[in-house]
């Protein structure tokens, strides 16, 4: 079977990835079995960490997407669940193995991602997708706290920076403010938490829908930085002026924005330079 090139990429030199892909084949064939599927060809170059196809059942158009097991995406499933297709595309079944995730989804017509459209106007669609996601979760939902994923990457953050030259002080302002934001009294909602241009595609029930995010509830100021970080020269030519105009589109805090993108540059900054650059022109805005 085919691995698309991107999961090809990743899933090179990790034993339990190339395991994970050479068990892929059979995967599939049960999956199919299962729901009943004709499956077509991955699409390409594909997601990072999933095998993604379009797949038929009983004459509906969908996709079978099949990833391997890692703690962002592991409550996908429940998300969409719990959107029902309203901004996102609508989750038809779900199932888990050791290693495994298995969605078959609605599929996006005619699908072309939102990154085909400049940027300043992904801003607005991506504001107003965001803003009509944002709800409170239901009580006692699965969803994780925002806090928990900011306080592992801030770990694995100054570790990044080892063996880089950087200000010290600026990383432990930075990792301290990425851990003391989510846990500030603001009213959490559930988040994408990687909602950016590639995760939308055009489609006929709504105009874009949302796929592949990784739920977390929290902040929603948090939810602008993965667009903003996948605007790389808009942001570097003025990361202020792209904070204020994402606060502006989506009504949040525009000073709270700005400290969330300063949070997420330095947690960028030990393995991404440019994202530390940023990172300090913002320190006079936070």
């Amino acid at each position: 079977m085919r691995l698309p090139e991107r999961v090809a990429a990743n899933v090179r030199g990790v034993p339990a990835l190339e395991q994970w892909a050479a068990d892929l084949p059979s995967t599939v064939r049960a999956l199919a079995d299962r729901w009943h599927l004709q499956v077509g060809e991955p699409f390409e170059p594909g997601g990072e960490c999933s095998w993604v196809a379009p797949v038929v059942r009983s004459g509906e158009q969908l996709v079978l997407k099949v990833g391997w097991w890692h703690a962002e995406a592991e409550h996908e499933a429940e998300a969409l669940r719990f959107w029902d297709g309203d901004g996102a595309v609508r989750l038809v079944d779900a199932t888990a193995s050791a290693g495994t995730l298995a969605l078959l989804l609605e599929r996006c017509q005619p699908g072309a991602p939102l990154k085909d459209l400049p940027e300043p106007e992904q801003d607005t669609i991506v504001a107003g997708l965001l803003r009509g996601l944002w709800r409170t979760p239901p009580p006692g939902s699965v969803f994780r706290p925002l806090a928990q994923m900011c306080d592992e990457w801030a770990a694995k953050a100054r570790s990044s920076y080892e063996d880089r030259e950087a200000d010290r002080g600026l990383v432990s302002e930075g990792v301290a403010l990425f851990r003391q934001l989510p846990l500030d009294d603001v009213e959490p909602m559930l988040l994408c938490t990687d909602l950016h241009a590639q995760n939308v595609l055009s489609a006929e029930r709504e105009p874009w829908l949302v796929i592949d995010p990784k739920p977390y509830v929290g902040d929603p100021a948090y939810d602008v930085t993965q667009h903003m970080l996948n605007c790389p020269e808009r942001l570097a030519a003025d990361p202020v002026g792209l904070a204020v105009r994402m606060a502006d589109l989506t009504g949040l805090d525009a000073r709270r924005v700005i400290q969330w993108l300063f949070g997420r540059c330095i947690q960028e900054g030990g393995l991404n330079a440019r994202a530390y650059g940023i990172a300090r022109r913002l320190t006079a805005s936070i």
